[in-house]
């Protein structure tokens, strides 16, 4: 038992040096986000406990008809309230800054480690999954800084400072500083951390399923209507929502319960304080002023550790949220790329030699044996029935798979030898499956040519028989499409998707079943004005149609 409780925090402990490691580039905002929080800490015991001296020094003074100093204790008082306050101010901008910084860095990161394993890899994900891990996941990590290891290091170190503050009174004070101090900051976060272990983790659990439903709810609304499953997704929802309130209310009650206890250590504190200073008072010559000052110091001093107990318990739902993005993070690609630069081909022919492929070991064989050759500014339609392995295709070419057997060449070098993000430079592809973001027509189009003038966008959109639509269109190629283009038609999507791949200057363009979607009519005139436009590029017809055949060099049929 004790190995495995050496073993887990190893673990954790590896987690959050990864996470820090992370954060390097703005370990100065970090340090000096730290510095700004021991400064406010600091300032604001000092304002009380100078605050009691002064208020007890007055009334004393007053008592005796004696004289005192006011000007130099008001002064303290005013500079510890100054700089209390300005320093909160700044720590709480450097903080979120630093916070902000480091979670725009985190994503770059993960975003980078995540679109190499697209498709292959992340095929075996929930889309809900992944959105929980890009968004939720990644901004619970925000706590690793803001509400655990800043918290922590200020703690320590100010209350290594209040210590010895409390010491040069009596030893006594600071002993009974410490104790309570532990007990409240140290002891009292670790049964809560070690309770909320389970919670934590079925938090960040509960809240992935829930938003995978959600997605899914949304998603396949029309079809769960169709069906009459509406009410019973909406029943699995609320189960998951109360459940996760459960946790959530958990959480909850162990927080209340460590706060509670710290304010009984605080007031505790602060009593057993005035009584050991009483004495002192009394006997040791201490001035009487002493004793507010000392015990106002005590019950202040437990700011530095009032961040302790959230800061453990959040602790196991931060670690579990980091788990879960470092899984996908470490995952490797199913793509080998090349460790130099990749070739430059002087033509553009692409050849299949006897090749075969299925998506995975136990998977039925899908291309088998496959060869034929597209030389450059030809056309070659490829015809088979649907899943027979037309777009697997396509997945060789752009390197999202990999060839279990033969060869596949482009440009007369082994497509091996290129970088998967520089042979798809070549390639301009019209998929069954496209995606749109909620933004303008406009702007959708644009992801194909960044710079694409309004006249460029207007051309393709002819080619497209699209342009015609958008004019009628109150507000044009300004009009918002909705979440995945919700707001169009299948049939429109189609062409503004073609569109889209036609603005990109490529040398080869693909259509996998460009005309679904289509009748035969807009079919057959959209497919002549593409050739007529892209009459110099090579073309890849995948269709289980006639349509287009005919202008095709070659058709390879599979079956």
């Amino acid at each position: 038992m004790m190995n495995t409780a050496n073993k887990q925090s190893h673990s954790n402990f590896a987690v959050l040096w990864r996470l820090l490691l992370l954060f390097k580039p703005y370990w100065g905002w970090m340090l000096l986000g730290i510095i700004l929080s021991l400064a406010t800490i600091i300032a604001n015991v000092g304002l009380m406990a100078l605050s009691g001296w002064f208020i007890a020094s007055m009334a004393i003074a007053g008592i005796a008809g004696a004289s005192i100093d006011y000007f130099s204790p008001a002064a303290g008082i005013r500079a510890f309230a100054i700089v209390r306050t300005g320093s909160r101010y700044a720590e709480r901008l450097v903080t979120h800054e630093a916070t902000f910084r480091a979670l725009a860095e985190l994503r770059h990161w993960f975003y980078l480690h995540l679109e190499p394993l697209a498709p292959a890899v992340l095929q075996q994900y929930h889309s809900g999954d992944l959105l929980s891990r890009i968004r939720a996941d990644i901004d619970a990590l925000e706590n690793v800084y803001l509400r655990i290891i800043a918290p922590v290091i200020v703690a320590f170190i100010s209350s290594l400072v209040f210590l010895y503050f409390l010491s040069r009174f009596d030893y006594s004070l600071a002993l009974v500083e410490l104790i309570l101090l532990l007990i409240a900051g140290v002891i009292t976060p670790l049964v809560v951390n070690r309770l909320s272990q389970q919670s934590g983790k079925e938090i960040v659990r509960l809240s992935t399923e829930l938003r995978v439903q959600v997605v899914d709810s949304v998603q396949g609304l029309g079809e769960l209507l169709i069906y009459g499953a509406a009410e019973q997704q909406a029943q699995e929802i609320d189960t998951l929502s109360q459940k996760l309130l459960t946790q959530q209310a958990k959480m909850a009650r162990y927080n209340g319960l460590s706060q509670a206890i710290l304010s009984l250590c605080a007031n505790l504190a602060l009593l057993l304080i005035v009584f050991i200073t009483i004495p002192l008072v009394t006997s040791a010559g201490l001035s009487p002023a002493n004793l507010p000052m000392l015990a106002l110091f005590t019950l202040a001093s437990f700011e530095a550790i009032l961040a302790l107990p959230l800061a453990f318990q959040t602790l196991p739902e931060t670690l579990a949220a980091a788990r879960r993005v470092f899984s996908i993070v470490d995952t490797k690609p199913l793509i080998t790329e090349p460790s130099g630069d990749s070739p430059k081909p002087t033509h553009y022919d692409i050849e299949f030699n006897n090749v075969s492929f299925s998506y995975s070991k136990d998977a039925s064989t899908v291309l088998n044996n496959l060869s034929f050759r597209l030389a450059t500014g030809s056309r070659l339609g490829v015809v088979g029935a649907s899943g027979i392995g037309k777009s697997s295709i396509i997945n060789l070419l752009l390197r999202f798979w990999e060839s279990n057997q033969g060869s596949i060449r482009f440009g007369g070098h082994a497509i091996e030898a290129y970088k998967s993000d520089d042979i798809r430079q070549y390639f301009s592809v019209v998929t069954q499956q496209n995606h749109f973001f909620n933004s303008t027509i406009k702007r959708n189009l644009l992801l194909g040519k960044r710079d694409a003038t309004d006249a460029e966008l207007e051309q393709v959109c002819r080619v497209a028989q699209i342009h015609e639509f958008i004019q009628t269109l109150e507000q044009g190629y300004d009009t918002w499409v909705g979440e995945a283009g919700i707001k169009l038609s299948g049939g429109q999507l189609k062409r503004l998707t073609i569109a889209r791949a036609l603005l990109k200057d490529v040398p080869i363009l693909i259509l996998d079943e460009p005309a679904e979607g289509l009748d035969s009519k807009t079919e057959k005139a959209l497919l002549n004005a593409v050739f007529e436009y892209k009459k110099d590029s090579s073309i890849l017809l995948i269709t289980h149609r006639k349509v287009g055949l005919e202008a095709m060099d070659e058709v390879l049929l599979l079956s």
